[in-house]
C-alpha cells in the first residue's frame, strides 16, 4: 500500500475501491437512521421536534400508498438541518442524490420554495416562489412531497410509525448507489 497517492498503482486503488463498496453498503444506511435520531433536538419552534415532523411526513407518504424512494425522501427531507437550517433543502438533496430519482433529488433540493406558499408572505417573501419551478419535470414530485405529506405534518398528538418501521425502506433504497457522485 502506497504513503502517497503519487505512487498508487490500479492494484492499489482497485483494493482501495472495493473497501470503500464494503464500508458504503455497510454503514450508508445506519448513518442516516443515526442522523435521523439527532433530529430530535432540533425544535426551531414548531410544535413537533424535527425528528417527529420527519417521521410523520414520512408515515403520511406511506400511509399514501408512496414508493420506498418517495417515503426515505420524505423521512429524509429536513435531514440538512444538522448542518444548516437555510441550506437544508440542497445538504439533505446531496445526501440523498445517488439513491434516488433526479425527480426526488430537485424536489428535496427546493422543497423549501415549494412550502413557501404557506408562510412566505409572512416574512416578506413570495408565496408563489414554487412557481418559478413550473414545468421542471420534477414540479409535481416537489408538490406532493410537499403539499401531501410535509406541510401537513407538524401534530405532535399524530400517530406516528416509528423510526424502526422505516428501516427496512431506508436500507433498501440506501442498499447501492444508482449513481456516482
Amino acid at each position: 500500500m502506497f504513503t502517497t497517492m503519487l505512487e498508487g498503482t490500479k492494484a492499489d486503488w482497485m483494493h482501495i475501491a472495493a473497501e470503500h463498496m464494503k464500508h458504503q453498503q455497510s454503514t450508508a444506511a445506519t448513518q442516516i437512521i443515526d442522523s435521523l435520531k439527532r433530529l430530535e433536538a432540533i425544535e426551531v419552534g414548531f410544535g413537533a421536534n424535527q425528528l417527529v415532523h420527519s417521521l410523520m411526513t414520512a408515515t403520511l407518504a406511506r400511509r399514501d400508498g408512496a414508493s420506498d424512494e418517495e417515503v426515505v425522501a420524505a423521512l429524509c427531507h429536513d435531514l440538512g438541518k444538522l448542518f444548516s437550517i437555510p441550506n437544508h433543502g440542497a445538504i439533505a438533496g446531496e445526501m440523498l442524490k445517488p439513491y434516488v430519482s433526479d425527480e426526488i433529488y430537485h424536489a428535496i433540493v427546493h422543497h423549501q420554495d415549494f412550502q413557501g406558499r404557506y408562510y412566505y408572505e409572512h416574512l416578506g417573501k413570495d408565496p408563489n416562489a414554487r412557481e418559478k419551478f413550473r414545468g421542471q419535470p420534477w414540479f409535481e414530485m416537489a408538490e406532493k412531497i410537499v403539499d401531501r405529506w410535509d406541510a401537513p405534518a407538524f401534530d405532535p398528538a399524530f400517530d406516528i410509525d416509528p423510526l424502526e418501521s422505516f428501516e427496512p425502506e431506508i436500507r433498501r433504497v440506501f442498499a447501492a448507489p444508482k449513481r456516482g457522485i
